[in-house]
This record gives structure tokens, sequence and C-alpha cells, in this order.
């Protein structure tokens, strides 16, 4: 019964998909959008309406969705298994998933976007605290409380529109105040992880690998750029102070997957990188380019995933990259796919990411920015083919390295899923840029035509060559990990001042008064005194109104 249950939403989801697609073709092919409302009540004047808007944009990325989806639950039969009503539990949560997301997609409705977003954010709470450890609960609060933000943020925008007149945001896109943009950047920035808001999707990985395939590559992570792509308007996203805080996301979150050793937060953390690049490409100017990385991305993002599942299945929940070691061998079929899909990350000529996101970098050759963000593009990209071949060093190239393999590669519905991925990531891309007629190619002059190719093969070379420096970077290393900790340097500090006797119990004592100690015990004893003051009300105010009366006398 849970076997058929699971391959009924496979069929179901696989169905849906090329309906979504062949919808998508049929709607660019004639440019041709459709607005559906469904008055559900009505009461003299009051009636309330369910609007879905369907165009080829939204086709397109339902398609995407539904595709990853039936993948993920197709792989989901042998990576979860069968036999206990837990795993038919995590069948329907999926599903649940995949339908909130859907709601978001088709709304042009803030207020239908709302049970989208919130749908997706409890259910992910659901689906990160499945495996029920410690680490699996602080993992969902911690996505749940940074989520809950954006849900504050989306309140505060609908109350906002309705003082236009109509919570159908599609219609105002371009009369909204720049302020209401700003509180959308914020919302956004929560489900998309952008700094400051970027711990939660590393800790989202304690959830099941086929979650984190579906969670990181199209649907909750997509859901913050997907909605700022729909609410575009050239004027509101031109902001230089949002695109630094973006391309500061794909630095930081390439320099920690440069010194990780888990192999589900070294892709969490390439996710990351990704998603700030769709973000300074859109607030470059340019959505569309946006949207089609966003696509392309989660195709071999997903394939990234599933097949990092493959490993840590056959490895005893190993994730360890120091304790694997000539997976090739035992793996073929799954580890070439696994270099595909890091062939397409790194923007490998004619696979699916190099047309997107070199496009995007090329826009930016014509966009005019200033230096530093010039050279922080080309430097994501070097950092970006440094921890992919750091990667593929630790789990393909070195010897067997004292972890034990329980099975061999043999086909089966977690590969089956994987071959379709790949096929994907390698056709994807230029099947869908010709399909919506996009520049794919420019004509820049040599020096800028190939200093993508020379960052990235100089990106291959120091990640290849800096696999024995990783003790001389230990520190490095113990920063990146704990970047916005900085109690964890307190004694690095003590140390530099007792060493060359610069007062450091002064130091250390200022430094506690002014720091997390003294933050927390202002915050104890203020909250205390709230305490006392709301369980004695009656007193105080008496005491309180004698006193002016006192006074006032």
């Amino acid at each position: 019964m849970f076997k058929l249950g699971f391959y009924f939403w496979f069929f179901f989801i696989f169905f849906m998909s090329f309906i979504f697609f062949f919808c998508g073709l049929y709607f660019v092919m004639f440019d041709f959008s459709l607005l559906l409302e469904w008055e559900f009540f009505s009461s003299g004047s009051v009636s309330f309406v369910y609007v879905l808007l369907f165009d080829w944009f939204s086709f397109f990325f339902l398609f995407v969705v539904m595709f990853i989806s039936c993948m993920v639950v197709l792989y989901s039969v042998d990576y979860m298994g069968f036999g206990c009503f837990y795993y038919f539990r995590f069948l329907l949560i999926v599903v649940l998933f995949v339908f909130s997301m859907f709601l978001l997609v088709i709304s042009p409705n803030l207020i239908s976007i709302l049970l989208g977003w919130d749908g997706l954010g409890l259910v992910s709470y659901c689906l990160v605290i499945y495996y029920s450890s410690l680490n699996s609960y602080l993992a969902g609060m911690v996505t749940c409380l940074i989520n809950r933000l954006g849900d504050i943020g989306l309140l505060v925008s609908i109350s906002w529109v309705f003082c236009y007149g109509s919570w159908n945001f599609i219609y105002f896109v371009d009369f909204y105040y720049f302020y209401f943009y700003y509180l959308l950047f914020i919302s956004c920035f929560t489900k998309s992880a952008q700094i400051p808001f970027s711990c939660w999707l590393p800790a989202a990985m304690a959830a099941p690998t086929p979650v984190s395939a579906l969670v990181h590559s199209s649907t909750l992570v997509t859901a913050g750029v997907y909605l700022l792509i729909r609410f575009y308007s050239l004027g509101f996203y031109n902001n230089l102070f949002f695109l630094f805080i973006s391309i500061m996301t794909m630095i930081f979150s390439s320099v920690c997957a440069m010194f990780e050793f888990d192999l589900s937060s070294i892709i969490a953390f390439s996710t990351l990188s990704q998603l700030g690049l769709m973000m300074s490409s859109l607030y470059m100017g340019f959505p569309v380019c946006s949207y089609f990385h966003l696509l392309s991305h989660a195709m071999f993002k997903s394939l990234l995933f599933l097949c990092a599942g493959v490993f840590i299945y056959y490895m005893g929940n190993n994730q360890d990259i120091r304790f694997m070691g000539s997976v090739c061998l035992f793996f073929p079929f799954t580890t070439s796919c696994f270099v595909i899909s890091m062939m397409a990350l790194c923007g490998i000529p004619f696979l699916s990411g190099f047309y997107s996101s070199d496009l995007i970098v090329d826009y930016s050759s014509f966009f005019g920015l200033s230096t530093f963000f010039f050279y922080m593009y080309y430097l994501s990209l070097g950092m970006t083919s440094f921890y992919s071949i750091r990667l593929l060093y630790y789990c393909m190239f070195i010897h067997f390295n004292y972890y034990s393999f329980l099975f061999f590669d043999c086909f089966n519905m977690m590969k089956f899923s994987i071959f379709f991925l790949s096929i994907f990531s390698v056709l994807f891309g230029c099947f869908f840029g010709w399909l919506i007629s996009l520049d794919l190619f420019f004509l820049l002059p040599l020096n800028l035509s190939l200093i993508s190719f020379l960052v990235v093969f100089f990106g291959f070379w120091l990640g290849y060559e800096f696999h024995s420096l990783n003790y001389f970077w230990f520190y490095l290393c113990y920063f990146s990990g704990f970047m916005w900790f900085i109690n964890s340097f307190y004694i690095y500090i003590y140390l530099f001042f007792y060493n060359f006797g610069f007062g450091s119990n002064f130091f250390l004592m200022w430094g506690e008064y002014y720091g997390g100690y003294g933050l927390f015990f202002f915050l104890k004893n203020f909250f205390t005194g709230l305490q006392y003051y709301s369980n004695n009300s009656l007193s105080v105010f008496l005491i309180s109104f004698f006193v002016w009366f006192i006074i006032f006398f």
C-alpha cells in the first residue's frame, strides 16, 4: 500500500509537470496570459474572490518544481523505505509542501500568497525535524523563527497594499511607495537566506536528503527570488545597497564552502552563493536572467543533492568528506552524474549552468559597475571552482580513506531519478534560453572573453593545490565556521593583550560589560522588572498614583 502511494504521487506529479510545460509552450508562443477569479463568498457589496494568474512565467516555473518533486518522490522510494506509517507521513508532507509552492506561484494576490508562504514555512519545519533528534529540533527552530520574520514583513505589506484599494499587487507594481519595496526586500531576504538571515539554510540540512534536494533547489529558497521577480519594477530595484548585500552573501558563503568538510553543508553553501548571484542579477536590472538562472540552478542543484544522498546512504550515513575516497570506483554511474552537476555549477561551457551564470556575468560587464563589484563577480566564479574541485578531490581522486561501503553501484529508483535529472542538467540551459529568445552570447573584447575561463581554471588549480594545506588554514576555517560569533575569538584577544601587557584585565572587564554578558544581564534584569510589575500591577499603580497626586498637589 505504501509503495503504491509513492508511485501514484510520482505519476500524478510527473503528469502535471508536463501539462504545465506544454501550457507554458502555448502561452509563450502566443504571448498569452490568463487571469481567473473564483468568487466563493458574496454578501451585498462584500465579495471574497480568489484570483489565479497563469502565464508562461508561472507555467515554466511550475514545470521545474513539479518535475524535481516527482523525481524526489521516486528517489524516496528506496531512500526512505516502506513498511511504516512514518514513511507515508513523509510522502504526505512532501506533497503538501509542493501544493504550498503551487499556491505561491500562481497567486497575484497578497492574501493567497500568504497562504503559500506560510504553508512553506510550516511544512519546512515539519520536514527539518523529521528525524526527531536534538540537532533536527534546533535546526527546525532556527528555520522557523527566521522565516517568521519574513511573515511579519509580508503581513505589514498586506496592510500597506490595501491602502491602494486592492490586494492584487500586479496592477499597482509601478505605483507603490519605495518603503513598501524595502519591506518586501527584507521579507524575501529571510526566505532566500541573504545576509544577515543566512544561518538557517545550512542548519536546514538536518532534514532528509530528498527534502534538502527539494527545499534548497526549487521551492523554499527560491520563493523569495520568485516573489521579487513578480514585483519587479526597475525604478525601485536598481539599488546598490541591496546589490552589495547579495554580492557579500555570494562571497561569504563561498568562503565558508571552501573550508567546510561536511558534504551536505558544502552543497548548502553553494546554494547560498547561487542565491546571491540571482539576487544581484535582479538588483542590476536583469529579472529574466535571474529567472533563467533560477530554473537552470534548480535542475543541477537537485541532482547534486541526490547524488550526495546516494553517497551518504551507501556509506553508513557518513557525511564527512575526509572519510571518503575512491568513490568513483564503487559508484561509477552516480559519480558521473555528480561530476556533471558540479561542472554545471562551475559554468563549464555548454552545460545548463554555463548558459545562465555566464549570461549574468556578461551582462554585468555592460552594467557599468564599479571596479569592486566587477572583481567580486569574478572572484565568486573562482571560489566556486575552488570548493568544487576540492569536493571532487576528497570524494573521487584520493585513495580509499578508512570508511567501508555497504553496497556497490546498482540501478534502482535512486539511480533512475538521477539519470533523468542529469539529462536536464545538460540540455535545459540551451533549450530554455532558445525557447524564450534570450541573447545567450555576447561579442566581448578578448580580455573579457578569456577572464571567465582563466578565473575558473585558476580556481581549479588552487583548489587542487590547497587540499594539502588544511592544517595551515585551520584558523581561516575556524573563522569561516564562526563568522558571525565573535565570542569564539575572545581567547585570542586575551592572549594578545596578555603577552604584550596592555592591561588585559581592564580590557576583558569592558569586553564583558559591553559584550554578550552585559547584554544578557541587562535583558535579564529588565524582563525580571517587567514580570514583577505585571505580578504586582495593582500595588504599583496605587503607589504611582499617590506619588503623582502629591507632586501635582
